[in-house]
């Protein structure tokens, strides 16, 4: 007998109406500051996706998706930016970059490919390295990526940054792009090319030996992970509408790490409950940090309090939850991008239908 989670009718409800219910109330009922922090939430799901792609499923343990998410917040907020504006803020930029005005999902685009092609350049040296070594060379992109923000101020502004970005980033907006953008990555991850990874992941020789090529199988997952972080950036700047080097360094790198490994870095989904305690959180104990009274009760100042959160449960899922809280296990991508999820809803009628036909 099937059981109810098996059932296509359970899984369209819980992973496609009631988040879509969901989303609906917070579109038509909240107000923009918990819109803001939604929306914050889908951008994190991009990011802490795109460092499973690579990290959980091809075994590269990349530590740069900050500075891919920063070349694409930089080129999605140049090719927006209307030219006067980009004249009159930053001095000296070339007239055929301060030009250009494209619309945003052709930003978008072109954000995420500046940031894949970076990967690709970077990536045929770096990517011959492994394990610890590998780690510290992308980690080292996040500072080269932030100086040459730093110091190519006719193009970027310098440390000042850039502002005035519209605010593209609207909830339909970000969902219909975090969509799209976990269902190529599932399609990737669930296809030849996908096992191929996974394989090298698990066995480099034995996949070797059967054929598949180490450096373009990990040179194509760094890019198309470095495609989304880049996209994920663009949609950052167009929330925050302002952007600066600063905020692609350090702190973003392991803010992004910490979604990746608590979710589960072998799966997809978990970027999902990864991104959600990582955004929530720091909200939910605002409170704590700055004190007054919740729910009638009086709470004391308590200053790094949420860190303090953070670190215990991150420690804990560590301990109790090796591998993160969905391990490698994609349960609500299974079911959401599954065709078995959606035909099976008719199944039974068919069936029906057939058995009277007989």
């Amino acid at each position: 007998m099937e059981k109810i989670k098996d059932k296509a009718i359970f899984k369209f409800i819980t992973v496609v109406v009631i988040p879509l219910l969901i989303l609906i109330v917070i579109e038509t009922k909240m107000n923009d500051y918990y819109k803001t922090v939604v929306i914050l939430l889908f951008i994190n799901v991009i990011l802490a996706a795109a460092t499973n792609f690579t990290n959980g499923i091809t075994g590269i343990f990349s530590l740069g998706t900050a500075s891919f998410m920063a070349i694409g917040a930089y080129v999605g907020s140049l090719l927006t930016l209307p030219p006067d504006m980009k004249y009159s803020r930053i001095q000296g930029i070339p007239a055929f970059i301060a030009e250009i005005k494209l619309p945003f999902f052709a930003a978008l685009l072109i954000s995420g490919l500046f940031a894949a092609v970076f990967a690709g350049i970077i990536g045929i040296p770096i990517l011959r390295a492994k394990g610890h070594y590998l780690a510290v060379i992308t980690l080292g992109t996040v500072i080269v990526v932030k100086s040459l923000l730093d110091n190519l101020t006719s193009i970027t502004n310098g440390s000042r940054g850039i502002s005035g970005m519209e605010g593209y980033s609207t909830l339909p907006v970000t969902v219909l792009v975090t969509v799209l953008s976990l269902y190529v990555m599932y399609r990737i991850k669930t296809s030849s090319l996908g096992r191929g990874m996974i394989a090298l992941k698990n066995d480099e020789d034995a996949a070797e030996s059967l054929g598949i090529s180490r450096l373009k199988v990990r040179l194509f997952s760094f890019m198309i992970s470095a495609f989304f972080a880049g996209i994920g950036g663009c949609l950052w700047a167009h929330l925050q509408r302002s952007i600066a080097p600063s905020m692609f360094y350090l702190t973003e790198t392991f803010m992004i790490l910490e979604m990746s490994v608590l979710g589960g870095m072998e799966s997809l989904s978990g970027a999902i409950p990864g991104a959600a305690i990582i955004t929530f959180f720091p909200y939910l104990l605002s409170d704590f940090s700055t004190g007054g009274e919740i729910f009638g009760i009086k709470v004391p100042k308590i200053n790094g309090i949420t860190n303090i959160v953070m670190s215990v449960l991150f420690i804990l899922v560590m301990i109790f939850r090796k591998g993160g809280i969905f391990r490698e296990n994609d349960y609500i991508f299974d079911a959401m991008f599954s065709p078995d999820t959606y035909s099976g809803l008719f199944k039974k009628e068919h069936d029906d239908v057939l058995k009277k036909d007989v």
